[in-house]
This record gives C-alpha cells, sequence and structure tokens, in this order.
C-alpha cells in the first residue's frame, strides 16, 4: 500500500506538471484525418504522436531533428519498439538511436535488439529495435521497472557530421507487444496508469468541471489493467484441486481399516 501511495503521488506531480500545459500548447498530433496511422512526429514530449501498437507511423523530417512518438502499453506486456530510417542518397556515415521512456520520462532499458545503430556513408537505410522488458503492474519504490501508461519514444541522430544536418529525412515507427501472461504476474497495482494528465482528469470530475486536461487519449483495446485475468489463476486452482486431492489420498493411506475387533476377555 505504501508503494502504491508513492507511485500514485509521483503520478499525480506529472499530471499537475503537464495539465497547466494543456491550455497554452498545440494538442499532440494523433492519426491523420481518414483513421489511418500517424504521418507525423512530435519534437518534444509534450507533443509526441500518438501511435497504437500495432500501427506503422510514418514521419517526414530533417537529419539532426528529435521526433517524438507516444503508445500505451499496460501489465503484463512485453512491447518491441522498432524503426526505419530512410536515408537521402548521399550522406556522411551517422549513427541513429532510439530511446524509450515510460510515463515518469524514466529512459528505460533495451532488453534485446540494435537500440543504437551506425550505417556507413550512402546507406540507404538504418534499422533499430528495442524490446523494452515486461510492465509490471507494481513495483518497488526504488526499482526502474516499467509500469502500466504512456510509453514514449525519441528517434535522432547522434554524432551527425556538420555536412549531413538539415538533410532531408523519413522513419517508419512500429510498436507491437507480446503478452507474457502469469510468468509476470505480481501482487499488488498502481492506483492509476502512468498517463499524462491523469490525476488533473480525477481532480476536474470530482469538482464536476466541463474543462479536460487530459493530455493523452490512448489506451489499451480492452481498457487499462486488462492482464488482471492470466494463466496464473489457471495454475493456482490446478494447484488446489492436486493439494486436495493429496490430502484425500494421504487419508485413505493412513487411516487403515477401521477399529480393531474387541476379543471378549477368557475368549
Amino acid at each position: 500500500m505504501r508503494i502504491t501511495r508513492v507511485l500514485s503521488g509521483a503520478v499525480l506531480a506529472l499530471g499537475l506538471a503537464a495539465g497547466p500545459a494543456a491550455a497554452d500548447s498545440s494538442p499532440s498530433p494523433s492519426a491523420s484525418e481518414d483513421g489511418g496511422a500517424p504521418t507525423q512526429a512530435g519534437t518534444s514530449f509534450r507533443t509526441a504522436t500518438e501511435v497504437e501498437q500495432g500501427q506503422t507511423a510514418t514521419a517526414s523530417a530533417s537529419t539532426g531533428d528529435y521526433l517524438y512518438w507516444s503508445f500505451p502499453a499496460d501489465a503484463g506486456q512485453r512491447p518491441t519498439v522498432k524503426a526505419t530510417v530512410k536515408l537521402p542518397d548521399t550522406h556522411a556515415a551517422e549513427t541513429w538511436q532510439i530511446d524509450v521512456y515510460d510515463g515518469l520520462r524514466r529512459r528505460q532499458s533495451c532488453q534485446s535488439g540494435a537500440q543504437t545503430r551506425t550505417v556507413a556513408a550512402g546507406a540507404a537505410t538504418a534499422e533499430l529495435t528495442c524490446v523494452l522488458r515486461t510492465v509490471r503492474a507494481w513495483s518497488e519504490q526504488w526499482a526502474n521497472d516499467p509500469l502500466p501508461g504512456t510509453y514514449y519514444i525519441r528517434l535522432t541522430a547522434v554524432d551527425v557530421p556538420t555536412s549531413d544536418l538539415g538533410l532531408p529525412m523519413s522513419a517508419e515507427v512500429r510498436v507491437d507487444s507480446k503478452d507474457i501472461g502469469g510468468s509476470a504476474a505480481v501482487d499488488g497495482s498502481l492506483a492509476q496508469p502512468l498517463v499524462p494528465g491523469v490525476a488533473v482528469k480525477s481532480q476536474e470530475d470530482e469538482e464536476s468541471s466541463s474543462d479536460s486536461a487530459v493530455l493523452s487519449s490512448i489506451e489499451p483495446d480492452d481498457g487499462w489493467a486488462s492482464g488482471w485475468w492470466s494463466d496464473r489463476w489457471v495454475w493456482t486452482a490446478i494447484g488446489g484441486v492436486l493439494a486436495a486431492l493429496a490430502g484425500i489420498g494421504g487419508y485413505a493411506l493412513t487411516r487403515g481399516a477401521g477399529r480393531p475387533t474387541r476379543v471378549p476377555p477368557g475368549g
């Protein structure tokens, strides 16, 4: 309960910090008008383009720009972020990097994949991959474990030669997740997912305000905390049944043939 309150306070701080900016900053770009995948990227955390898992987002920019996207990830999921950078015909050797941050803007380490890629001069593309650790429903205060909520993707070039700055480039980003199941289940959950503005929304609901300060409108298809059911429940039930059968079997083996026959005295 203590860690839940601590993380809830962190969510509140994030929401209050982001809430006032909702009125004086442009909304984050999302899907295109025809309902398809996003075709642009944000330039900061606050304007990160929202993209659903399973969509391929595209964007055109210049070498040296910072490109931002955001996506939702729930407990029990192991997200895989893939990015493909299409480079101009003529360029020097470049190094591209993809970083992933959680709802508290803590940088998350990649469990596997090529997070940084150096391409030779004239190469057509640079492909990057980051497989995150499994998202946990609850975590210790000192840990940096991935938690349910909004995640941010940042794509940029590092150590770019001056001659390449400003050259046109385009990028494709896609996020897919693997459902790990009961092996990643933990006892406990967050009071709220780490989504920007969620604390401000809860406060406004209590005050019956018509204004909205929510900065993120995306969530898993079946809602947050959708992973409450897992195969852990099945194995728990099977274990209970096996324990009951073992108890019955043990009793049958140790009870004997019943009460011994009484022999009359002098018989």
